[in-house]
């Protein structure tokens, strides 16, 4: 559960929690208990607000940030994957 402060608390505090949530999640602000705006790191707001990613983009970024030799791996545990079956007869 993300951490939550009042605006007045947030209003006192504000380097403490801007500093939190550059290093740690978002902080939701309440006023009277409910949550009325989220804090959150330029980075996280950045990675929201891109756009879409297409699957071989993140795939590349993937394969370059994890060593999959390291979690052992490699092009077997992908063989057989697809079902290569024609699958049914269409008649028009």
């Amino acid at each position: 559960m993300p951490k939550q402060y009042s605006i007045a608390d947030a209003r006192d505090n504000l380097a403490r929690i801007v500093h939190d949530v550059e290093h740690n999640a978002p902080v939701e602000l309440t006023r009277r208990g409910e949550t009325v705006a989220v804090l959150l790191s330029r980075n996280e707001y950045a990675r929201l607000t891109a756009g879409p990613v297409y699957f071989w983009d993140a795939f590349q970024a993937f394969a370059r940030e994890t060593n999959l030799a390291a979690l052992n791996i490699g092009d077997e545990d992908f063989a057989n994957l697809r079902d290569v079956t024609p699958g049914r007869d269409m008649q028009w």
